[in-house]
């Protein structure tokens, strides 16, 4: 149920369907950013499981989720970098168009794709060629497919982050206050023993 966990899921499918269309199969960075989306998505599922018995581990398993992400959105700004395309500025409207489409599945997402390739194709047809590398995309619609896919996956990255900074932040608070079932049973314990050096 929670809103990270299904963000997680969806950018962990977004990303194989990705890395199969736009990366070398077998790379290191194939791999890397494969992993990085299943240590997001699990790592959340597995905190929110242990959830009742401790929340420390909890937390501990979030946060790892968190740098996942982090390194997966890193991946993608790399993916753009090298082939010289754009990454959209923080405040650019397609990211949050993209946000509020709220796609539940990658083939959502790869509808919201192709539908803002279909409203920019004209402007993008009309725009001079930028400098082409071996890494370039070929056509201009193989570009514009492969920078807005890129740019989806990284604005579904930081979607992400930000929902687990606030899960974070909850979860922090909440075991500082009373901790977990592992954590209260452990202060029983250790006030028991306490009672019986007394005694």
């Amino acid at each position: 149920k929670l809103v990270s966990y299904q963000v997680a899921k969806l950018l962990y499918d977004v990303t194989v369907r990705f890395v199969d269309r736009y990366i070398r199969a077998g790379s290191r960075t194939s791999d890397q950013m494969e992993q990085a989306a299943r240590s997001g998505e699990r790592n959340i599922a597995e905190g929110s499981k242990i959830s009742a018995t401790t929340k420390k581990l909890e937390l501990n398993l979030t946060s790892v989720a968190r740098a996942s992400l982090d390194e997966l959105r890193l991946d993608y700004e790399s993916f753009l970098k090298h082939r010289k395309l754009p990454l959209w500025a923080p405040m650019d409207p397609r990211r949050k168009e993209l946000s509020n489409a709220r796609c539940k599945d990658p083939d959502e997402v790869a509808r919201w794709i192709k539908a803002l390739w279909e409203r920019e194709k004209d402007e993008r047809i009309a725009a001079p060629e930028g400098p082409r590398t071996a890494r370039t995309p070929r056509t201009v619609k193989d570009k514009a497919f492969a920078e807005i896919s890129a740019n989806a996956g990284q604005t579904l990255c930081k979607i992400a982050i930000h929902l687990i900074d606030k899960q974070v932040e909850s979860l922090a608070r909440a075991f500082e206050k009373d901790g977990g079932f592992s954590e209260r049973l452990h202060k029983v314990r250790s006030e028991l023993k306490a009672q019986r050096r007394g005694d």
